[in-house]
């Protein structure tokens, strides 16, 4: 299916291009097979070929280059294309630019079903799974709210779908860290329409200037269905997405936040003298120096804009508590958000004001697309990186969004080319940092997990897929069990804090990131046991297959429960919670991807009795699990024996 797809759309000059713009006022469809065009190839490795098509128009010198990876490894083929002005004047206007513009055809059933899940905005139904039949005249329109510019903010704001065409189908995901919308229309007669890219352009290009649509990424998938095509993409995630560092892909991390310089090391001591020992050591916001700016003490965290130490409360700067956390083997973090200058009286107010775009909801914006501002922030970060020893920069975004700043500094006639002037910006600086500093580690955080499309995630992981998370919200603790089932088809590695200390809520947090609240005697026991238990499970949790076990529901009177499977290690684990007003205390799970000519060894966390169980038993008659508390969670691993 790929191949015929890629021969069909990429391979020549008369293809039906898979992306789409106007030049002029006139379609692409009309002229981009007469321009002159040509093509570069390129072996980048031994599953990836690189191909450069590139078409110019000679009158105007407006080039355009689709760059596409083919992988050999997973039916998956990537692209991204770029607009550049080769010529000494200005070009016509380029308009609705498309990355991604095609059509899918069935032979037989007309209807499709689209498969995805809702974006984050900080609720208990943030990443709840919908299916959605388009039939003939359905359209489905998808973007982050129109104050946001963070790619994976609200219910519409999630850029992964999986379109299923009977017995096969593709999945779709979209690079943008920005304002990017896309569309999905069945119109009965061609076909079902895909359409993604930049929500808003309308722009000529000066001399030399070039912009880029979103990242697209398709993966092809034949029967035996949905669930398994969401598995083929963790593994390709697991393969060519999650960050690298040595040839190794992000492992599971537990981590705790540190405070005020003086407990720094104390603090972490006792973790360590309680048999805790985290892989990271989490500084938060609010370490540069405090203002009477305007906002109140206690929201001091956003008067950002003077990345410095604070002199006064860290005196010797951050760098002998990072020599403490290197020489115990873990890992400092420390929480940055360049990109919002939220005090008028900061370093970058009043030295560099020209740098800065204004229309955010929280302050200014440092315009990553200034070639000055981000030789500045290039250079600034990485010299805090290298003297402070930091291991991982979290980057974070608050307020209502950037899309304001950016579509408010536009001018009628280049409409869009700030953001995406900006969003080059933003991925060269990660890139640089990573570059210069080829063993950093990035979190992407954007007041929760609101900036998580597939270009960020390509250098970075979420540890913090929410701010959904505090012990003050409704529903939390359930959110957060519907949170996992959800996100699971589609981020290997998701990450989050708990502040409870009962076996319940405790384990409806468990992930391959995972951090707890302040280590007090009241709850040592309780750290124990929770960071003992993330530690056990969450290898497969990463590294494995994701199987739901029940319907998605955040309601009481509902179980919910998921599998996650390592069939060439022969592990696996099964989560599973009984809410609060649930009748039912047993359920039969029936188990997937297991071996069923061999036998499993099954230990329940809470007995710790080891039960001898075949795979054909457990994956055709189930495994029974009973929960007596209501609420209560059970924790189910197996090891092939």
């Amino acid at each position: 299916m790929k191949s015929e797809w890629i021969s069909a759309h990429l391979q020549k000059a008369d293809s039906n291009i898979p992306f789409s713009f106007l030049y002029d006022g006139k379609p692409s469809s009309e002229f981009m097979q007469k321009w002159e065009y040509r093509n570069e190839s390129r072996k980048l490795d031994e599953n990836r070929i690189q191909n450069n098509h590139l078409w110019t128009d000679s009158q105007t010198g407006l080039e355009v280059r689709c760059e596409t990876v083919e992988y050999s490894d997973y039916p998956v083929v990537e692209w991204t294309v770029y607009f550049k002005n080769t010529g000494t004047g200005n070009t016509p206007v380029l308009k609705d630019i498309q990355g991604l513009d095609v059509v899918f055809q069935q032979e037989e059933n007309k209807a499709f079903v689209l498969h995805g899940i809702k974006g984050d905005f900080c609720t208990a139904d943030s990443f709840e799974p919908y299916s959605d039949t388009l039939v003939a005249g359905t359209e489905k329109t998808f973007a982050p709210p129109f104050h946001s510019g963070k790619s994976t903010d609200g219910p519409e704001g999630w850029p992964y779908y999986n379109l299923q065409m009977k017995d096969k189908g593709v999945i779709l995901a979209v690079g943008w860290p920005g304002q990017w919308a896309g569309s999905f229309m069945n119109d009965d007669t061609n076909g079902l329409k895909m359409k993604a890219g930049q929500q808003l352009t309308n722009c000529y290009l000066k001399p030399g200037e070039e912009i880029r649509t979103p990242l697209i990424s398709l993966l092809f998938w034949q029967k035996p269905g949905v669930v398994e095509a969401q598995n083929l993409w963790r593994r390709y995630y697991l393969a060519h997405i999650i960050p690298y560092i040595d040839g190794k892909p992000q492992q599971p991390t537990l981590q705790i936040q540190v405070g005020a310089a003086a407990k720094d090391t104390s603090y972490v001591k006792e973790f360590l003298r309680a048999g805790i020992k985290p892989d990271i050591c989490w500084r938060d916001a609010a370490w540069y120096p405090k203002d009477n700016g305007p906002y109140k003490e206690n929201e001091s965290w956003l008067n950002t804009g003077t990345w410095e130490i604070d002199s006064t409360r860290y005196p010797e700067k951050f760098k002998p508590f990072s020599d403490f956390v290197h020489k115990h083997g873990m890992q400092f973090l420390l929480w940055f958000e360049p990109e919002r200058v939220g005090d008028p009286n900061s370093w970058l107010a009043k030295n560099h004001p020209e740098w800065l775009l204004p229309g955010s909801s929280h302050g200014d914006l440092l315009d990553e697309g200034n070639p000055e501002a981000w030789n500045w922030l290039v250079n600034h970060i990485d010299s805090m990186i290298k003297s402070e020893g930091i291991d991982w920069y979290r980057e974070d975004m608050n307020g209502g969004g950037p899309l304001p700043a950016w579509r408010k500094n536009d001018t009628p006639d280049r409409q869009g080319i700030t953001e995406n002037m900006y969003i080059q910006g933003h991925l060269a600086f990660w890139d640089e940092l990573k570059r210069r500093n080829p063993h950093l580690k990035i979190d992407a955080c954007a007041s929760g997990g609101r900036r998580n499309d597939l270009e960020t995630m390509k250098r970075a992981v979420p540890l913090l897929r929410s701010d959904f998370q505090w012990d003050w919200m409704e529903n939390v603790v359930r959110g957060n069990q519907g949170q996992t089932y959800g996100l699971s088809s589609w981020l290997p590695f998701q990450g989050t804090g708990v502040y409870f200390y009962d076996t319940y809520r405790m384990r409806s947090f468990y992930m391959a990131g995972f951090g707890m609240g302040n280590l007090t005697p009241e709850n040592t026991a309780a750290q124990q046991q929770a960071y003992s238990e993330c530690t056990k499970i969450a290898p497969d949790m990463l590294f494995g297959d994701y199987y739901p076990l029940t319907p998605y529901s955040v309601d009481t009177a509902h179980w919910i429960g998921w599998q996650f499977d390592r069939p060439e290690e022969g592990t696996g684990v099964i989560q599973a919670f009984r809410r609060s007003s649930c009748k039912d205390s047993v359920k039969t799970f029936l188990l997937r991807g297991l071996d069923t000519e061999a036998q499993y060894e099954i230990i329940n966390f809470d007995t710790q009795e080891p039960v001898v169980i075949t795979g054909k038993e457990l994956t055709e008659e189930g495994l029974k699990v009973e929960i007596s508390d209501k609420p209560g969670a059970i924790i189910i691993t197996y090891k092939r024996i």
